[in-house]
């Protein structure tokens, strides 16, 4: 075909001519943006999700400053209520105030060494003590009574209640293996 005869082609079928250009810039345009479309979406997903993480720690950190407050609140009471397992008299002296205010007789006292906590490392460890305590009934509930609501975290493994030995009837001898929730 030659360039006259082309031209006539044109001339004769304009619309027919057209519509095949216009159907092959479609298809074209169709197959190059084909390999886009996931990717966009892609992106679209990774977007909505960061805005919608971003919209949520907005959200939440509206009470940041007073939840930061609380814990550093509940931080220091509980720093307050731990037994260091260096200070051995500082130990023994809490004892002997629960001895004094419940009105029973601290027989024997012995802190052991700290407890190797389970899992891997631990911030706090339980630090060990066996007590012997002899008295009166109402004496001793009121001696464990003191220890689980006193100033230090405590757990009390076993208990032991028996008779005292060389004294009347109604003394009892309680020994308690406790741990007091402390730092190294």
């Amino acid at each position: 075909m030659t360039n006259d005869e082309l031209i006539a082609f044109l001339k004769k079928n304009p619309i027919s001519v057209g519509c095949g250009i216009i159907s092959l810039a479609l298809i074209g345009g169709i197959y190059f943006r084909a390999g886009i479309v996931p990717a966009a979406e892609a992106d679209l997903a990774q977007k909505t999700a960061e805005a919608d993480r971003y919209s949520s720690n907005i959200k939440n950190a509206g009470q940041l400053k007073e939840q930061h407050d609380t814990l550093v609140g509940a931080t220091k009471e509980i720093d307050g209520r731990l037994v260091r397992a260096s200070q051995l008299g500082v130990n023994n002296q809490y004892f002997f105030k629960l001895e004094s205010a419940t009105g029973a007789k601290l027989v024997d006292f012995r802190q052991g060494g700290l407890i190797a906590p389970k899992g891997g490392k631990a911030v706090f460890s339980p630090v060990a003590f066996t007590v012997s305590v002899q008295g009166e009934i109402p004496q001793l509930m009121h001696f464990l009574r003191l220890l689980e609501s006193g100033a230090h975290y405590c757990r009390v493994q076993t208990a032991t209640c028996m008779a005292a030995s060389g004294t009347s009837k109604r003394m009892l001898t309680l020994t308690l293996n406790l741990e007091l929730l402390g730092l190294p």
